[in-house]
C-alpha cells in the first residue's frame, strides 16, 4: 500500500455516492452487485473530516474499482455496536463487514464467533478470531513526527499567514478525545517527538472526553494558547479537533490535524494547520475489500501499518507547509528514517 495506491485513493475518494451503482438504503443486500459490504462507523459518524471520513474514502475508492454495493450505519453510542454488527451478520448477505474504530473490539470479540462464516475487519484494534482481519496503525510513530515538527517550530520565531509563535516560551499542546490507550499512544509519541527536538519544550495536555464536541475542543485549546502560552496544539479528537483549529485562528497560533490532511478537509482553517498526522484508514478499507474481491481474504491476522508501511505520515499543511524551513523538513525526514531503521524507539504509552 504505497504511494501509487494512495494517489489512486485520493482520486477515487472524490467519487460521489450518486455515481455508485447498486448502493441502497437500510439493511439488505443488493442482489445486482457482485459484492456487498457492510460498514459500522465509529461514534461521531460521517462528516468528521477525519477518521470515519477516511474509511468512507476507501469504501468509495473500492466501489469505483469493483462491482459492489455497500450499507452503512452510524451508531450514536458504543452500546449500539453489537446490534449494528449483528444486523449485518444475521442476514448472511454481506461479503465483508467493516468495523471502524477501537471501541468496537468488545462487541466484535463476542459477535465474530457467533457468525463463523462471516468475514469481518476491525480498524484500530485487534480481535483474535479466524474470521476477523485486524488493522492497527503506528500512531505513535506518526505522532512522533508531528511532535518533532512542533518541537522544532516552537524553539524559533516562526510566522506564516498572519500567525506566529511566542518567542518567550517553548510550549506545545496535545488534546485527546478520550483518555483511552489508543489516544494516549498519540500523546506518548507526540511528547517523545517534541523532546527529541527540544529538551526545553513543555507539552501541556487535555482530554475532553468527546470526539464530537467542537466547543469543548475550542475551549481546551484556547486555554492552552492564552493561559499556557502554547504555540502549537496537536489534536487526536475527531470532530472535537475542529474547535482546536478555531481557537488557533482566534489566537493567531498554529495547530496540527489528525487522520486525514485537515488543511484540505477543513480548508477554512488551512492558514493555521502546520501539518496533519495522517492515518491511511482508506488504504486499510480498500485493501480488505480488494482481498475479498480477489478471493484472497485472510482472517485471524493483524496487520500493522506504520511509517515503513506508509500507514501513517506527517503531511505538511497545504497552505502553511511551504513556509516551513527546508532544514526542519530535512530533520523530520532524518527522524522518519531513523524510526524505520530502528534507531529511534518510539514509546507507545505515557
Amino acid at each position: 500500500m504505497g504511494h501509487d495506491r494512495r494517489r489512486f485513493l485520493e482520486a477515487a475518494g472524490a467519487v460521489g455516492l450518486a455515481s455508485l451503482a447498486g448502493c441502497v438504503d437500510g439493511f439488505g443486500a443488493d442482489v445486482d452487485a457482485e459484492l456487498n459490504i457492510g460498514v459500522v462507523y465509529a461514534t461521531g459518524g460521517l462528516g468528521d473530516d477525519s477518521f470515519n471520513d477516511m474509511a468512507k474514502q476507501g469504501l468509495e475508492a473500492a466501489a469505483s474499482e469493483f462491482d459492489l454495493a455497500f450499507e452503512e450505519t452510524q451508531p450514536e453510542s458504543d452500546s449500539e455496536f453489537s446490534s449494528a454488527q449483528r444486523n449485518f451478520a444475521e442476514s448472511g448477505d454481506y461479503d465483508l463487514i467493516c468495523c471502524i474504530g477501537y471501541a468496537q473490539q468488545d462487541a466484535l470479540s463476542e459477535n465474530a464467533p457467533e457468525y463463523p462464516d462471516q468475514n469481518f475487519i476491525i480498524v484500530d484494534e485487534s480481535v483474535d478470531a479466524d474470521n476477523v482481519r485486524s488493522y492497527e496503525f503506528g500512531e505513535p510513530e506518526g505522532s512522533f513526527q508531528v511532535g518533532h515538527l512542533a518541537g522544532l517550530i516552537t524553539d524559533r520565531e516562526f510566522a506564516a499567514k498572519g500567525n506566529e509563535t511566542n518567542p518567550d516560551a517553548d510550549v506545545v499542546g496535545f488534546i485527546g478525545g478520550t483518555e483511552s490507550p489508543l489516544i494516549q499512544s498519540f500523546h506518548a509519541g507526540f511528547e517523545a517527538g517534541v523532546e527529541h527536538a527540544n529538551d526545553d519544550a513543555e507539552v501541556v495536555s487535555s482530554y475532553v472526553d468527546s470526539f464530537t464536541d467542537t466547543s469543548a475542543g475550542q475551549q481546551a485549546a484556547r486555554r492552552m494558547y492564552q493561559d499556557q502560552n502554547a504555540d502549537i496544539v496537536f489534536h487526536a479528537a475527531g470532530r472535537t479537533g475542529i474547535g482546536v483549529f478555531q481557537a488557533a485562528r482566534d489566537e493567531d497560533r498554529f495547530a496540527i490535524g489528525v487522520d486525514d490532511d485537515q488543511s484540505i478537509s477543513n480548508d477554512d482553517y488551512a492558514d493555521v494547520i502546520l501539518a496533519s498526522m495522517v492515518k491511511y484508514v482508506d488504504n486499510a478499507v480498500y485493501s480488505a475489500i480488494e482481498s475479498v474481491a480477489n478471493d484472497e481474504f485472510e482472517g485471524g491476522e493483524t496487520e500493522t501499518l506504520g511509517l515503513a508501511e506508509n500507514g501513517v505520515e506527517a503531511v505538511y499543511g497545504d497552505t502553511v507547509g511551504d513556509e516551513i524551513p527546508d532544514e526542519i523538513k530535512a530533520e523530520l525526514e532524518a527522524s522518519r528514517q531513523a524510526i524505520i531503521d530502528g534507531e529511534i524507539d518510539v514509546p507507545t504509552e505515557l
